[in-house]
């Protein structure tokens, strides 16, 4: 668990360059709000989180029943439903302050970076119609 990073992870690092090569300017692990956002655009109030896949519970319904038959199963099931709650938790508080939360998950960033980009501007097109 002490190897495993939290800032400037290679999905992290994969999208600010390309959102920095399209134009956006961003603050990173953004201390100022719930849940320190990896990438967080001030500008249009826009609050990213890169999520690896196992430690955020992608597909919990599949993976729960195998970490329950594995060693160790409770301390992760634990561990990762926790995550998933705190996950809901800043999602809630971030949106009740008026921002847009994004999360995307590692995979998708790896394989189609350029639609990730595509997902954000979006919400920054959102944003800007709504100004």
């Amino acid at each position: 668990m002490q190897h495993i990073k939290s800032k400037d992870t290679k999905i992290e690092v994969m999208l600010r360059k390309a959102l920095w090569n399209k134009g956006y300017r961003y603050r990173k692990n953004y201390k100022g709000l719930p849940g320190n956002p990896d990438i967080v655009l001030t500008k249009y109030k826009i609050a990213i989180f890169c999520d690896g896949e196992f430690f955020h519970g992608k597909d919990w319904e599949v993976l729960k029943p195998r970490l329950e038959k594995s060693n160790n199963g409770s301390y992760w099931v634990n561990k990762i439903s926790r995550n998933r709650e705190r996950d809901d938790e800043v999602n809630k508080r971030l949106l009740f302050e008026g921002w847009t939360v994004i999360r995307l998950w590692g995979d998708e960033i790896k394989k189609n970076v350029d639609e990730c980009v595509k997902v954000v501007e979006e919400a920054v097109w959102d944003i800007s119609i709504e100004e």
